[in-house]
This record gives C-alpha cells, sequence and structure tokens, in this order.
C-alpha cells in the first residue's frame, strides 16, 4: 500500500515563505509579488491537504492528485533552496571572504541579474502548474480540517483506569487472572504475588488495567493501589507512590523511618490489592526487604507485578510453578480486529483493500498487539503521525536488520529536511531524538542500546515490510542492473555491487530529481566511474553517501552540488587531497570524512560552511588551522578521529558556542587538549578514546590563569574516557562541572585515584569505571553523591573485592546507589 503525504511538504514550503529571513531574500531579487501567489495557492490547497490524505486509501484518482501536488511541492523546495543558496553564498563572501572575493562578488552583480531573470521563469512555471492542481481539487469534494500537529511524547508514567472496549481478545486471560486473586492464597505466605510475565508490546499493562476496574475485584478488596515502578526500584519512591494512591497525601519530605510507619498503618488489616507496573529490579535483596513491609495485610491480600523479565518475576512470584503468569500473544482473529479498529475512522467504512492489507500485516505481526495498533494507526493517516511517515520511509533505504545509529538516522532525516519546527531555539536534533524515542514505544524501532554514548537499534522486520509498501513511490533499493525504477523516485541506496559494476543503470541515470544516495552496506566499494556520474547527473541530491569509494581523487564538481546538506567520504582509503570546492556548498550540515588515513590537509576554506552541523574528520597534519573550524558558528558534533600525527588542537575551539558533542578518538600523539575548551558553554558530550599521549593536566591545570568548567557555566553531561594510559587521576579542572550526569572512566591502566572532590559532581547519576587495574578504592565521599543512580565496576580486581556487599570495606560507601554492578553482576 503507497500513500501520497504531502502536509509536512507543504507546512515546511509555507513556513519558509512567511519567514521574515525569507521575505528579505525575495526582496533582494524582486520577486516577492510572485512568491505571494505562490503562497496563497498552497494555503487554500493545505487547508484540505488532511481531509484528501485520509481518503486516498479509498479514492485511486485523488491519490493520484497527490502525488502530482507532492511533485510540485518538491519542485517549489527547490526553487525556494536556490533563493537560500545564493543569499548565502553572498553573505559568506563579504563577511568572511578575502578582499579581492568581496570585491569579485560586487562585480558579479550583472551575473545575479541573470539568476533574478533564471529563477523567475521557474517560479512561473510551477506557479501554473499548481494552479491547475489547485483547480482539480474541487472534484474531489474536500473538507477543510485544522492541523493541530502534535508529536506524541514518549511512554509515560502509567494508570489504572482504562475502558473495556480498549481490550480485545483478553477474555481468558482476563478471567484466569481474576480467578487467581480471588481464590484463597497459600497458607504459608503471608502474601501472594502474581507477576504477569511477556515481551513489550503484548498488552500486560492494558490487561491488569481491565482486572483493576473489575467488579468482582473491586468487591473483594477493601483497597487497590496501582504504582508505576519503571527502571529503577527506590523503596523510599514506591512508599510515597503506594501511600499517597490511598491517602492522597505526599509525604515526599518524610524519612524512610517515617514512612514506613505509615505504609504498615495505612494497610494494617486490610485485604489489598497492589498492582506494580513496568517491574525491571533484578535485586532479590532489594525486593524482600521491600516485601516486609507489606506484610501487615489482611489474608488475601495480593501483588500483581507486570515485567518483561522472566528472572524478575521468578524473584517475585509466589505461585507454585515459580514463573508467574505467562502472556501469550494474541490470536489471529483478535489482531485483525485489533488492527480495523485502529485503522479506521470514526463512521469509516471497512473496505476490502484495508482488509487485505490487515490481514497480510497480522499474519507477520507475532500476535504482538503495540505492532498492529502501530501500523493500524498509521495508515489511519492521522496528521500528527504525517512526519514520522515520511521520516519512515527513509527507512526502507536500509536492508533488514539493518543496525541504525542516532547520530547516523537523525542527520539523513536533516538533510531531507524532515525535521524543523516553528520554534528556532528547539534544537533539530533533539527534535529527532524525540522522533526515534516515540518510534520505539511503538514498536518502530527495536533492541535499542547505548554504546559510547551512541544509540544503536534495529527496525521490526514487519514494519520494515510495511515501510517498504508505503514507500516503494519515493524510494527504492538498487540490487540489479536492469532493475525498472520509477521516474517519481526521489531516494536510492545501493545494496549489491553487481548493479553497479560497469557504472550507473539506465534506470538511475535518468532520475533528474534524486534527492539521496546511500551505500548502507559495508563490503561494497564505490568505483571512480560511479562517483563521477553521480555528481554529473544528480544537480539536485540533498544526500549522498560516497563512503567506501575506491577513488584516489573526488572530482571538482562537487562544488556544483550546491543543494547538498548531508555528504559522507568516510573510509575512502586512498584518497590524499579533497577539492576545496567542497566549501562552496553552503547548505551542507554533515561532512563526513573520517578513516580517509591519507588525506594530507582539510579543505581550505572550511570556514565558508556555515550551515555546518556535523563535522567528522581526519587528517594527516600535526595541528588543525587556526581560524578555520572555529569560524563554524553552527556546529553542533564535532568528531576527530584516526588522526596519527595530530599533537595539538586549534586554539580557537573556544569559539565554537553551538557544539554540544566533542569526539577525540584514535589520535596517538595528540598531547594536551587546549585551554579554550573551557569556553565551550554549550558542549554536553565529551568523548576522549584511544590517546595514548594525551595529558588531561597539561595545558589546563598548569594554566596560571586558568577558569574551571563552573565557573564559565558549560552544561557538560555526558563524560567518556578510554584509553589514557597517561592518566593517573582525576583531573581536578573536570571536577567543577556540576551538570555532569555520567563519567565513564574505561581501559586506563594507569589510573589510581578518584579525588576527594568527586563529591562537586553533585548531578551525577551514572559512575562505570571499567577496565582500571590501579584503582583500589572509593573516594569517602562518594556517599554524599545523593542522586548517583548507577555504578558499574569492572575489570578492577582490588577494588571490586572492596566494594563486595556487606563483606567489603568500600561498602558503605556505596550502600545508598539502586544499582550497582561489580564484574557484570547485579548486586
Amino acid at each position: 500500500m503507497t500513500e501520497a503525504i504531502v502536509s509536512p511538504i507543504a507546512e515546511l514550503l509555507l513556513g519558509k515563505l512567511g519567514s521574515l529571513a525569507y521575505q528579505e531574500v525575495c526582496l533582494i531579487w524582486d520577486v516577492k509579488p510572485d512568491l505571494l501567489k505562490l503562497e496563497r495557492t498552497l494555503k487554500t490547497i493545505k487547508a484540505v491537504l488532511l481531509d484528501a490524505e485520509q481518503q486516498q486509501l479509498h479514492n485511486h484518482e485523488l491519490r493520484v492528485w497527490l502525488e502530482e501536488l507532492k511533485d510540485v511541492c518538491y519542485d517549489v523546495e527547490d526553487v525556494l533552496d536556490e533563493f537560500e543558496i545564493e543569499a548565502l553564498r553572498w553573505q559568506v563572501m563579504v563577511n568572511q571572504g578575502s578582499i579581492t572575493q568581496k570585491v569579485c562578488t560586487y562585480l558579479s552583480w550583472p551575473k545575479s541579474i541573470a539568476f533574478r531573470f533564471t529563477i523567475g521563469h521557474k517560479i512561473k512555471e510551477i506557479r501554473e502548474r499548481l494552479d491547475e492542481i489547485a483547480d482539480d481539487k474541487a472534484k474531489f469534494h474536500l473538507t477543510d480540517r485544522v492541523d493541530n500537529r502534535n508529536v506524541r511524547r514518549e511512554r509515560e508514567m502509567t494508570h489504572s483506569f482504562v475502558f473495556d472496549s480498549e481490550i480485545i481478545g483478553r477474555d481468558e486471560e482476563k478471567k484466569d487472572i481474576i480467578e487467581l486473586l480471588i481464590q484463597s492464597g497459600d497458607e504459608d505466605q503471608n502474601i501472594s504475588v502474581i507477576p504477569i510475565v511477556g515481551m513489550g508490546g503484548l498488552g500486560k499493562t492494558a490487561l491488569v488495567k481491565s482486572v483493576y476496574n473489575n467488579e468482582r475485584i473491586d468487591q473483594h478488596f477493601d483497597l487497590k493501589i496501582w504504582v508505576c515502578v519503571s527502571e529503577e526500584f527506590v523503596g523510599k519512591q514506591l512508599m510515597i507512590s503506594i501511600i499517597r494512591s490511598v491517602t492522597g497525601q505526599n509525604h515526599s519530605e518524610m524519612d524512610i523511618d517515617q514512612l514506613q510507619r505509615i505504609l504498615r498503618d495505612t494497610l494494617a488489616g486490610k485485604r489489598y490489592l497492589l498492582v506494580m507496573d513496568d517491574v525491571w529490579n533484578e535485586n532479590v535483596q532489594k525486593w524482600m526487604e521491600f516485601k516486609k513491609l507489606l506484610l501487615g495485610g489482611a489474608s488475601g491480600s495480593k501483588i500483581v507485578v507486570t515485567t518483561r523479565s522472566k528472572r524478575v518475576a521468578s524473584i517475585m512470584t509466589t505461585t507454585r510453578d515459580g514463573n508467574g503468569y505467562k502472556l501469550e500473544g494474541l490470536s489471529y482473529e483478535s489482531c485483525l480486529s485489533l488492527f480495523m479498529n485502529c485503522a479506521l475512522r470514526e463512521g469509516q467504512e471497512t473496505h476490502p483493500n484495508l482488509v487485505k492489507i490487515g490481514e497480510k500485516i497480522v499474519k507477520k505481526g507475532g500476535g504482538v498487539p503495540l505492532a498492529v495498533k502501530s501500523l493500524g494507526s498509521l495508515l489511519r493517516s492521522s496528521n500528527d503521525e504525517n512526519e514520522w511517515k515520511n521520516c519512515l520511509n527513509l527507512c526502507s533505504l536500509f536492508p533488514k536488520d539493518y543496525q541504525f545509529s542516532d547520530i547516523e538516522l537523525v542527520p539523513i532525516w536533516m538533510a531531507n529536511g524532515l525535521l524543523w519546527s516553528h520554534d528556532e531555539k528547539k534544537e533539530l536534533e533533539n527534535i529527532g531524538m524525540r522522533y526515534l524515542k516515540e518510534l520505539e514505544s511503538s514498536c518502530f524501532f527495536q533492541e535499542f542500546e547505548q554504546i559510547s554514548g551512541i544509540v544503536i537499534f534495529k527496525m521490526h522486520n514487519l514494519m520494515h515490510d510495511l515501510v517498504i509498501s508505503m514507500s516503494r513511490n519515493e524510494c527504492s533499493i538498487v540490487n540489479s542492473p536492469n532493475q525498472f525504477i520509477s521516474k517519481k523516485v526521489r531516494h536510492l541506496s545501493f545494496v549489491d555491487t553487481d548493479s553497479i559494476r560497469d557504472g550507473l543503470p539506465s534506470s538511475v541515470s535518468r532520475l533528474g530529481h534524486l534527492r539521496t544516495i546511500i551505500v548502507p552496506s559495508n563490503e561494497m566499494i564505490l568505483s571512480q566511474a560511479f562517483v563521477d556520474s553521480c555528481l554529473s547527473r544528480f544537480p539536485l541530491l540533498r544526500l549522498l553517501d560516497l563512503s567506501k569509494s575506491n577513488i584516489e581523487v573526488l572530482s571538482k564538481k562537487i562544488g556544483n552540488m550546491k543543494h547538498l546538506r548531508y555528504l559522507n567520504l568516510s573510509r575512502n582509503y586512498e584518497i590524499k587531497k579533497l577539492p576545496n570546492s567542497i566549501c562552496k556548498l553552503q547548505k551542507l550540515e554533515t561532512l563526513v570524512f573520517e578513516g580517509c588515513i591519507e588525506l594530507k590537509e582539510i579543505p581550505r576554506g572550511l570556514e565558508c560552511l556555515t550551515s555546518l552541523r556535523k563535522l567528522t574528520l581526519t587528517t594527516k597534519q600535526k595541528r588543525l588551522p587556526e581560524n578555520v573550524i572555529g569560524c563554524l558558528n553552527s556546529l553542533r558534533i564535532l568528531n576527530i578521529s584516526n588522526c596519527e600525527n595530530l599533537e595539538y588542537l586549534c586554539d580557537d575551539i573556544g569559539r565554537l558556542k553551538t557544539l554540544r558533542t566533542l569526539g577525540i578518538c584514535i589520535c596517538p600523539s595528540l598531547l594536551s587538549l587546549p585551554c579554550s575548551i573551557k569556553y565551550l558553554t554549550s558542549l554536553e558530550n565529551l568523548i576522549l578514546t584511544k590517546c595514548e599521549k594525551l595529558n588531561l593536566r597539561i595545558g589546563m591545570e598548569e594554566d596560571d590563569n586558568r577558569e574551571d568548567f563552573n565557573s564559565t557555566r558549560v552544561q557538560l553531561r555526558t563524560l567518556i574516557i578510554q584509553g589514557l594510559p597517561k592518566m593517573e587521576e582525576f583531573p581536578q579542572w573536570l571536577l567543577h562541572v556540576n551538570t555532569l550526569e555520567s563519567l565513564t572512566i574505561f581501559d586506563c591502566p594507569n589510573f589510581i585515584a578518584l579525588r576527594e572532590s568527586l563529591q562537586n559532581l553533585k548531578s551525577l547519576k551514572a559512575l562505570y569505571i571499567l577496565k582500571c587495574p590501579k584503582l583500589t578504592s572509593l573516594p569517602e565521599n562518594i556517599r554524599r553523591l545523593i542522586t548517583l543512580r548507577r555504578l558499574a565496576i569492572t575489570g578492577c580486581p582490588a577494588l571490586s573485592e572492596r566494594c563486595k556487599k556487606d563483606t567489603g570495606e568500600d561498602w558503605n560507601k556505596i550502600a545508598h546507589i539502586p544499582l550497582i554492578w561489580l564484574d557484570g553482576e547485579k548486586i
């Protein structure tokens, strides 16, 4: 099933046309009247877009109309981009160019007149096409709808209310659980605990809600209590939540002893039902200690636990089999019913095509209700999901089981204009991460894990199949030289070397409007002929992945790709020089050339890339040049890696006031960090990895006029230090970062001490110490880190021995921390 989703594109175009900055650009070339007419036509069409997008499933002619409209909208975006690019080039030359360049800029006014003439013709042609499409909308009798765009948030704390009509196909399970709760408990147990265990998305919480609100349960129990536990099992917080659920009073200011007395009094003599939703705690001792506080209720009191973990269920259960109640997937019939409920709008009749789609989806759904609901809702075309549909379309360019990362996928979305906000203060990267979290909670993405600050995940296979079917009009994977590809396709990926062994297939060469070329395979090597063809034939590309290319020279034609937002040149092992024409790409947001180990120097004029938000580089230079990287005022992410000769960074790095992530990896000759790093006031993540000669004290703690991070208001939240043999003690200047939330020290063989001033890290939530064999004790003041929630110690034999529960000399320093791992074992 393919759909044409146009409303986000129209919204983006109207946002551009209405912005003050754009109005000023249009005045320069005297095209404002034409663009105003274009804007009015777009507004009249956009008013009915939501209705059109929802009706297209049942109306082929309407779907064709939307496809034509989408094509024109893309062309409008191309023209508007040309305005922005031309304006950016002028601005760069005036602000940063040499005297000669500035003179040339002013002398180029006649050329600018030619640009105005050409662009005027393009606008007129597009406006005429758009007017024809606008006239055709009348025959579809579409109605205006308000677009209340609202990106949903990730899963919040659960509550106990649910409509029974929302629970489909769980009548038998509901009956079973109610009987377990009402029947007499085990006489040997003061209280019975019944875990409901199953994979994420099965509907455990919804089922227990239905049980919780059942009339028989109301009559059987004196008290009903619902608490959402989630990842951290904190006894004090659980006591506060239970008391508040029963009495309505908040006693968060009380200490643990006061709380336990109130809790025991609240439950005393009453037969109660306690639901503990979403439990992850695998610490037996924590559960047993907390369970003691719940033993004062009347006979027949029950605790219901929902969890994904079989281990959690085995720890908490009092059922005879020791496993709890295992929830299985829904039946095929129930899943199909659930899908149709979600896919159909109120009052909409069932359509045979929708039933066929539902049957296909449900067969592959594995009986997981959340997956079926998410897919049904997606096909319903509700307006707050249209941005996700367009983001998901690009995911169809990658093969099944492809391992995505946030630092890869979010810039890809950005390059294609899929992340935007009316509020300029909202970071596009943050919007992208919010989308990822929402898509995770809806089961589109799964298997999330964090490695060295990078989020890794995969797409659910069922979702991958659906996304491919939805996006085939725009996205295509090329795996054969003779493969047919629609002229409407704008995004391509190449997954097979044979498909491009002799250059570009003819079906690809004619795709003049192509916007994306991706090569997701790590085993595929691109030829010089393929690269040169891409640069010659696709001038409208926004995203070009030339990583792992077998080339020695990149053509100067790269400077003509003025629409490029994303350029990946990583792991081109033979290339020695990048053309300076790259620096003409004023719209470029992401530039990656890490792993180009023979690259002698970074391109000259790099400071002209004023839109650059992410830069990942490798160079053979001993020092990064001044007044280059420090001039990139839009830079958010800077990664410097595999620089064998690099001894110093540039001193002006502190000018990067928007930089949020700085990574320095495998730079074995690097001696020190520049003092100006303390002026990176937006820096949130600092990653230092495998820099054998790096001394974190040189240049920082030896600076007589130094200011610590705290006094310069650095916002550092994550710090990862790995493979630094020169580090013996944690640097004093980093112990003043009172915003730091996560600290990792990994593979530092000579690291011997955490300073007592560690207590200054008042926001620290996670501390990971791995493979630091000479570290033998923790500072006394670590007990003052009351925000610390996670501690992991691995590969530190003496320290692990001292931190053993009850017997270790340092145990009393860390006993307050909720989650502790010693050599991989949770304690």
